[in-house]
């Protein structure tokens, strides 16, 4: 019996890689949410997002010659991909983009719940340091007076 729910209505899984300056990972938390809120916008639910890798680049885009890459798999329907793609494409942050059907990737590699852990404790070590610069400044600026 073939099927009434037309090929653009479906929801299928995708890969997305996305590229940020070096500098994105000194608010990695923001950086996270950036992608989150792109994707939210293409009713996409978010399987996994992890940082995949902090590299330099084979050449300078837009005067960045490191960049950070966040690893993303998720759901969406067909037709949002196009609006998720745009949205990428005319973000200020975001450098490059890539999304491609995961058809070919297992469900149990898309949860990589360990990758999940790390982005996280990595965003908690980063956001701790930054209180401690701040409490150490603070320190400083109050011997002063």
């Amino acid at each position: 019996m073939a099927s009434t729910t037309p090929a653009i209505d479906r929801v299928c899984p995708y890969e997305g890689m996305f590229l940020f300056p070096q500098s994105a990972a000194a608010d990695l938390a923001a950086t996270v949410q950036h992608v989150r809120d792109i994707l939210q916008r293409g009713e996409a639910e978010v399987i996994s997002l992890v940082k995949w890798d902090e590299r330099r680049l084979a050449y300078d885009i837009k005067g960045n010659k490191r960049g950070l890459y966040l690893l993303a798999y998720f759901r969406a329907p067909t037709k949002n991909l196009a609006r998720i793609e745009r949205d990428c494409n005319l973000s200020e942050l975001i450098l490059r983009s890539m999304v491609l059907r995961a058809d070919h990737v297992l469900p149990e590699h898309m949860l990589n719940p360990e990758g999940n852990q790390r982005l996280l404790d990595e965003i908690a070590l980063r956001g701790q340091q930054a209180m401690d610069e701040e409490d150490s400044r603070g320190a400083g600026d109050a011997e002063r007076e």
